[in-house]
């Protein structure tokens, strides 16, 4: 996401927020927009293209509509209509996720197959599962990672540790995203080229940090393997994730000699006062 208004002020001017400031920092974006709205409009879809520069990636998520409501059965004509609509965007497009929901189980498996045939090449793909038996190593895993494997999909790793790593307490952004977020276990693996973390940290920096630390090795893993890791960063209720999406890439800026992140905006014109 980019439209916040609680990031004004820090990541944005106290007046304004937009992708073009946004891009202006970060290079890609989680797109749950299309999750909750389906395809945008034309006018839209260009907007985004002129505001984001060519080598930033957005990473939209399927509509909730096709992976919730229809469960991806019977939904080739809205498929080809939603890639179709983000069309000016395929040369910028990272892992479009199909977030599955947590009763979606081996027995579908077919619908999820038949859609990633029907899926281009040239469109990056990512699928996040939440049921149960596809954590425990069995049968039904099994068959899902060799299915994103011979399709040339990416499994998305949901990291929840630090979220779920103390009782809420009482904090109402904390108790709310822990009744939201599947508390299902890591299991870290990369099945295709652009293996995507999706982080969800905690309230507590120091919290994040010790379990962010593992993942520094292991990107920097993927990356001497020639493979382009996504991370996309969450907190409670995503006020903080800005600070902390910039705090875990300056851990990785050090280990692995990376530019550092372009200053706020926000912060940048503060600074003239």
């Amino acid at each position: 996401m980019w439209a916040n208004p609680d990031w004004r002020g820090s990541l944005y001017p106290p007046h304004g927020g937009g992708l073009e400031e946004y891009a202006r920092v970060f290079g890609s974006v989680e797109g749950n927009t299309t999750f909750y709205s389906g395809a945008p409009r034309a006018e839209t879809v260009a907007a985004w293209a002129r505001q984001a520069p060519a080598e930033f990636r957005f990473c939209f998520k399927l509509p909730a509509a096709l992976t919730h409501e229809r469960r991806l059965a019977g939904i080739e004509a809205e498929f080809d209509a939603f890639l179709a609509a983000l069309a000016p965007l395929h040369d910028r497009l990272g892992p479009m996720m199909v977030q599955l929901p947590r009763d979606f189980g081996v027995d579908e498996l077919p619908s999820l197959e038949a859609l990633l045939a029907r899926w281009p090449a040239e469109v990056p793909c990512a699928v996040e599962v939440r049921h149960p038996e596809f954590f425990h190593k069995g049968a039904a895993e099994i068959a899902l990672n060799r299915l994103l494997i011979s399709r040339g999909v990416d499994r998305v790793m949901l990291d929840v540790r630090p979220l779920f790593s103390t009782p809420a307490s009482g904090h109402p952004g904390l108790l709310k995203a822990q009744g939201e977020k599947p508390r299902r276990p890591l299991h870290v693996l990369s099945t295709a080229d652009r293996p995507l973390v999706r982080f969800i940290g905690h309230l507590d920096p120091a919290i994040n940090e010790r379990y962010f630390a593992p993942w520094i090795q292991r990107l920097a893993l993927w990356i001497k393997q020639g493979k382009t890791p996504y991370l996309m960063v969450h907190t409670p209720d995503n006020r903080q994730a800005p600070e902390l999406a910039r705090s875990l890439h300056a851990r990785l800026a050090e280990a692995l000699s990376l530019a550092p992140l372009a200053d706020f905006p926000g912060e940048a014109q503060a600074a003239l006062f």
